[in-house]
């Protein structure tokens, strides 16, 4: 299927992803179709291994070695000068690709099989939450897709870091799983904070980097420690049907029947890998609001405190 320019959603060890052959552009049109993907919004390519990174990239600096040879197969995509080879709609326009190495053995079974780069972004419609499990793909995506490969849920939760090496010094586009400090290790001082007119630019640089994004279709609040309670009794005053999802127990505050609650791991990855499942869950439960208790503005809770902010953006 991927061969003839079809659309496969696979699971990797992040999300699942929506696939097709990255060197086809009418194949990579067709995820944007399928999606409703705004044009300006690069795909992540997707290779079975690091060797074959010159099928994609026009440089494999010194950096990107150290990188790959200690993250890859995993979570941490970088941003590399394009070849002309890889069709403009994978890199909407832009002179640089994203490509990682998945370590989720499906998705490294089907890179090999197909012996081609797949481009693959989340497999769900535009702005919309990231699936972690099949079921998601379908409530997404079903009759847009050719092939689903159900390899049960993922088990990272949230998208890969993407970090940019073509600007001194790196760039983190999209925090992720793997952090700055485990990156700096490897590469010395990384830029954190992505400039405010990248994520508004014509051309994005990296996907993730949309206001809204990652979002369910309940509307969803983000609130910080200490002010639930309040928000919580005024919701509930104008007979509202609440959803809400914190990271410590609610022992002081009162729950009643109308608030669906959700505790969630108090460890950044633990919180990460079940983020999104639940919010699949709460989506469909039939609520008007979503309140997420924010976890700590810290570096190792950056990628979750990113992905809640974006998903509760108008």
């Amino acid at each position: 299927m991927l061969r003839g320019g079809g659309l496969v959603a696979f699971p990797t060890e992040t999300v699942y992803g929506l696939g097709a052959n990255a060197l086809d552009a009418a194949a990579a049109a067709g995820i944007f179709a399928a999606k409703g993907r705004p044009a300006n919004n690069p795909l992540i390519v997707h290779l079975a291994e690091a060797d074959q990174v010159h099928q994609v990239a026009a440089d494999w600096p010194e950096p990107a070695m150290r990188l790959a040879q200690r993250f890859w197969p995993g979570p941490l995509t970088l941003v590399l000068p394009k070849r002309a080879t890889v069709p403009d709609v994978v890199t909407a326009k832009g002179p640089t690709v994203a490509v990682r190495v998945p370590a989720h053995p499906l998705a490294q079974a089907l890179l090999r099989a197909a012996d081609l780069p797949i481009a693959a972004p989340s497999a769900n419609r535009s702005t919309e939450l990231s699936p972690t499990r099949a079921e998601h793909v379908l409530r997404s995506l079903d009759g847009r897709i050719d092939i689903l490969l159900d390899g049960g849920p993922t088990s990272g939760g949230i998208e890969s870091t993407v970090l940019d090496l073509t600007t001194t010094p790196p760039r983190v586009l999209r925090p992720g799983p793997i952090g700055i400090t485990e990156l700096e290790a490897e590469v010395g001082s990384i830029a954190r904070g992505v400039p405010p007119s990248a994520e508004t630019a014509c051309i994005l640089p990296s996907p993730g980097m949309m206001p809204r994004h990652y979002a369910p279709r309940t509307p969803l609040e983000c609130i910080e420690v200490g002010k639930e309670a309040e928000r919580l009794a005024s919701l509930l005053s104008a007979e509202r049907r609440i959803g809400w999802v914190t990271f410590a127990a609610a022992d002081e505050i009162i729950v009643r029947s109308e608030i669906h609650l959700c505790v969630l791991p108090a460890d950044p990855a633990g919180y990460a890998a079940q983020l999104y499942a639940i919010l699949h869950e709460l989506d469909t439960a039939g609520l008007d609001r979503i309140l997420v208790t924010l976890p700590p503005d810290t570096d190792d809770w950056l990628a979750v405190r990113d992905r809640l902010r974006r998903a509760a953006s108008n």
